[in-house]
């Protein structure tokens, strides 16, 4: 699909371009263009200093990368939005920093020494390693795609008359793919629930779904693998115990849930949030930052009365799925995708799935976790972890509502999308990131259109003036029209251009990211009008 848009022009840079990244995401056909776009984000990531590989000059180190000056920026302010959405909005949040290592009968409370795995499976000629429920759940979606497109060209025939209901109920392909579908969808979820790997490998085999390097069915048989880093706390050998890094931050909230409850006076229904890294020893770690053996998690436990956590749980799903689309990324991107198998101690469970390049993935899941976490910590600890609900007048041990975010996922969403290649006018093409303004890691440029004149001297007194509120950066190499498409690439929202009419009335060539449109503004009206799309306080009002 092809979308033309014409702007104004200035400095000889050519505002008419054509969008040459739309793709249809059901049309097979699409699928290796968007595998080559993928490929190029994660270059582009490299190449502007989002990304990059850990431990590149030694050959790197598998699944592991490092956030470049760029990046890092990006990522703490995905990470400020969502601290501030959590304990700002929320009088009844607050946040705590809980350490890495933790005693070792936490894990073993928590049950992720005894059931912390992944059924995986090898196939013996391309010698890959697959998650055997993630090839699976992938054969379902090729059946949903069948029936969209059935569904979809009936709507393309019929029209404004098209009845989808009635066609679902009676077409016979429809009801042919659905009927598979619903089969091994059933198949699936009990073989999940009874932990049954030797089923979930005749699944495979029935369903003679192939590796997707080699082409082969030739698979080994599913097995189980623990995700959790070990290693040894103690300064001598006979004094040494087993720790592990932890696999989640939440087990953190919990073991503190009484130190917070108490010193803050909280009172139910309260939540403690958290940012900090985990740990797992991914087997299968793939697709870039994706799936990552170091990553940082975004955790709210909202503690309620046992009996009320159904109500609360659709109160954040609801809740954070507005946090997630208020950032304009799509609301058509997003999707919520029910658990198949819910963990022993959950009574409900959905993740928030945001349409990547190679499909729709988790980034958030929103889990009711009954009141099996400090049940288990009251068990294991020999304390006592209840609440006294002075309207009730009686203790209890309190439910949870989790929601939990991978910051690099997040990270990973907005990256994707917000990458767009445009070709211009002439044959001359950029690469402009889209990024949500208020994330953006620079949100204006200021730049001099020579380095004489009293140009630059202006410029330096504007970004005086502006970097006490948002993060700016000076450039003057290089002409004016090579420098915006510099901050085009890193997602720069506003370029600010210091010319010769400057110095003589204080105004200057404000041009914006998306539109490249450009207009002569004063100075002193830059910060209000910057504030109005850079601003945090103005998206979480939208919020509140």
């Amino acid at each position: 699909m092809l979308r033309f848009v014409n702007y104004s022009t200035h400095f000889g840079v050519s505002e008419q371009f054509v969008v040459i990244l739309q793709f249809d995401y059901k049309n097979p056909k699409d699928m290796a263009q968007k595998e080559d776009v993928f490929k190029k984000i994660v270059s582009h990531a490299k190449e502007y200093g989002f990304v990059f590989p850990s431990s590149e000059i030694y050959d790197g180190l598998g699944a592991v990368y490092d956030y470049g000056q760029n990046g890092v920026e990006l990522k703490n302010n995905i990470k400020r939005y969502w601290w501030e959405a959590m304990t700002l909005l929320h009088e009844n949040i607050v946040g705590i920093d809980s350490a890495v290592f933790m005693h070792p009968t936490i894990w073993k409370a928590s049950g992720h020494v005894d059931a912390f795995n992944d059924p995986l499976i090898d196939n013996r000629d391309s010698k890959k390693r697959y998650r055997a429920d993630v090839l699976i759940e992938d054969e379902i979606a090729k059946i949903d795609d069948k029936i969209d497109k059935e569904i979809a060209k009936a709507r393309k025939r019929f029209g404004d008359s098209f009845d989808e209901a009635m066609f679902r109920q009676t077409n016979p392909r429809v009801l042919e793919h659905q009927a598979k579908r619903d089969a091994l969808h059933a198949r699936f979820e009990k073989a999940m629930n009874a932990n049954d790997l030797a089923e979930l490998k005749q699944i495979i085999v029935d369903q003679e779904i192939a590796d997707p390097i080699s082409g082969t069915r030739n698979w080994t048989d599913v097995r189980q693998f623990n995700l959790m880093f070990k290693t040894q706390m103690g300064s001598s050998s006979d004094s040494t115990m087993d720790v592990y890094l932890r696999p989640e931050t939440a087990q953190g909230i919990f073991v503190n849930f009484l130190n917070v409850q108490k010193t803050g006076r909280m009172r139910i229904p309260f939540g403690i949030a958290q940012i900090g890294k985990a740990f797992r020893n991914e087997i299968v770690a793939r697709q870039f930052i994706f799936r990552m053996r170091e990553f940082e998690q975004m955790e709210m436990q909202f503690f309620v009365r046992p009996g009320e956590e159904l109500r609360w749980f659709e109160y954040w799903k609801e809740h954070r799925l507005r946090w997630h689309k208020a950032l304009g990324l799509g609301d058509e991107k997003y999707r919520f995708h029910d658990h198949e198998k819910l963990a022993h101690y959950a009574n409900a469970a959905t993740d928030i799935e945001f349409q990547m390049p190679f499909g729709f993935k988790e980034v958030e899941g929103i889990h009711s976790r009954t009141n099996f976490d400090l049940s288990q910590h009251e068990k294991f600890s020999g304390k006592k972890i209840q609440y006294f609900d002075p309207e009730l007048n009686q203790s209890y041990t309190p439910f949870v509502i989790e929601t939990s975010i991978g910051v690099d996922r997040m990270f990973l969403s907005v990256l994707c999308s917000s990458y767009e290649e445009q070709v211009l006018e002439g044959g001359d093409s950029r690469v402009v990131l889209h990024l949500p303004k208020v994330l953006a890691p620079v949100k204006c440029a200021i730049l001099p259109l020579v380095r004489k004149d009293g140009m630059p001297e202006k410029a330096h007194e504007i970004m005086q003036m502006l970097k006490f509120d948002f993060a700016c950066q000076y450039d003057e190499k290089d002409s004016v029209g090579k420098r915006y498409r510099r901050h085009d690439a890193i997602g720069t929202p506003y370029c600010i251009t210091v010319d010769g009419q400057t110095v003589e009335d204080n105004t200057v060539t404000l041009r914006d990211r998306d539109t490249m449109q450009q207009v002569r503004v004063a100075i002193d009206e830059l910060p209000a009008i910057i504030g109005r799309e850079c601003s945090l306080n103005t998206l979480l009002r939208k919020l509140s």
